[in-house]
């Protein structure tokens, strides 16, 4: 196990909050399925199913310029996320490539012939903005409720979470 310091603390260290493993627990499901599930829906806006709406996500936010990726990439993340196949993933994809969805095109990597590149069709990029425009909205729901003070926590502690996390795919 890593010795580097997080937060102040070891990873071996264990929390002075009492039980607070348990406690963070009992609140993730609650927030995954809710919030979670609440921010995925207003992003598949009646059209998307929940695989499509990640590989969008996907190619918006670690794409190369926010327009596409390698789809063995969108595959690899994909498989760490969700119990899903090449083959429901390669299904998936020519969905959103043919009418009326229209959102993607696949092209042959120039590395690589046998490689796609999933690209967003300029119909892609709209649908992608209404997407983020629908899940920014039903995240101002939410923080509508919450001081500023609140709202600067909770992304500080989304964003530890995230550093966290990626240093276990790292290890």
């Amino acid at each position: 196990m890593s010795s580097r310091k997080t937060g102040g603390r070891t990873p071996r260290e264990t929390s002075a909050i009492p039980a607070a493993a348990l406690r963070f627990l009992e609140y993730y499901y609650p927030i995954h399925y809710k919030a979670g599930i609440g921010v995925e829906d207003a992003l598949r806006g009646g059209s998307l199913n929940r695989h499509q709406v990640a590989m969008l996500w996907l190619i918006h936010s670690e794409g190369t310029e926010g327009r596409e990726m390698d789809r063995k990439a969108i595959e690899r993340s994909l498989e760490t996320w969700f119990e899903i196949s090449g083959a429901a993933i390669t299904k998936a994809l020519r969905a959103m490539a043919q009418p009326p969805l229209d959102l993607v095109r696949l092209v042959e990597n120039p590395k690589s012939g046998r490689e796609k590149i999933v690209v967003l069709t300029p119909k892609g990029e709209v649908h992608m903005k209404k997407m983020i425009a629908g899940g920014e909205a039903y995240v101002q729901r939410i923080i509508d409720h919450m001081s500023d003070e609140e709202i600067e926590q909770g992304l500080h502690f989304f964003k530890r979470i995230s550093e966290i996390v990626e240093g276990f795919r790292e290890e």
